[in-house]
């Protein structure tokens, strides 16, 4: 019987996923994510050498999947509102995804973050969009693209990472995330008239 390595990599990214998310990358532990998946935690150090690198690979595919569930071209730039839309939509149904961010940035300041020039690459990518609809007209140019995708990310992103502010500054909306997804997106229109 032939083994079926792309399925056991999965099961453990996403073992990994939910362990990394609840401990951070120094809490989760190898044999913890490997009875999660129902797999021997020799495939770990197999497939992704060691601990360090499966946190880098889940990193990698979170990312990746964000990248396609919220895709920011030139010619959909001009649409801020929806984008953010889409990256709140995201958020909400894979709230693991922030966590991993958050204890990402936890770690001691130096040296390269996991798959760091891919991501960067990435984002490159969606400045270099935005600032396209800026030379096109569909967007102000007043502010900086950089600037403006990062203000849209965290706008949608802040949400799910600190729920309890949510709560005291917004009131009864918060426990309504059509709500709050409404106001994201009123919060984003605004800022593609003023950008």
């Amino acid at each position: 019987m032939a083994w079926d390595t792309e399925g056991t990599k999965s099961k453990l990214l996403e073992a990994a996923v939910h362990e990394f998310a609840e401990r951070g990358p120094d809490g989760a532990r190898v044999a913890a994510i490997a009875a999660r998946a129902g797999v021997n935690k020799e495939r770990i150090y197999q497939y992704f050498g060691d601990k360090n690198g499966l946190f880098e690979a889940v990193l990698t595919d979170q990312l990746e999947q964000l990248a396609a569930a919220s895709p920011l071209s030139a010619e959909k730039a001009g649409d801020l509102a929806e984008y953010a839309g889409h990256v709140y939509d995201y958020h909400r149904t894979h709230p693991q995804f922030l966590r991993l961010l958050h204890w990402e940035g936890l770690q001691p300041p130096g040296g390269e973050l996991p798959a760091e020039s891919a991501r960067a690459s990435h984002y490159a990518d969606k400045v270099a969009a935005l600032a396209a609809a800026q030379r096109a007209g569909t967007l102000p140019d007043d502010v900086a693209a950089g600037y403006l995708l990062y203000a849209v990310a965290a706008l949608a992103a802040w949400w799910f990472s600190v729920p309890q502010v949510v709560r005291m500054v917004i009131g009864g909306d918060a426990a309504d995330p059509e709500a709050l997804r409404e106001g994201l997106i009123t919060l984003v229109r605004r800022l593609e008239l003023r950008a």
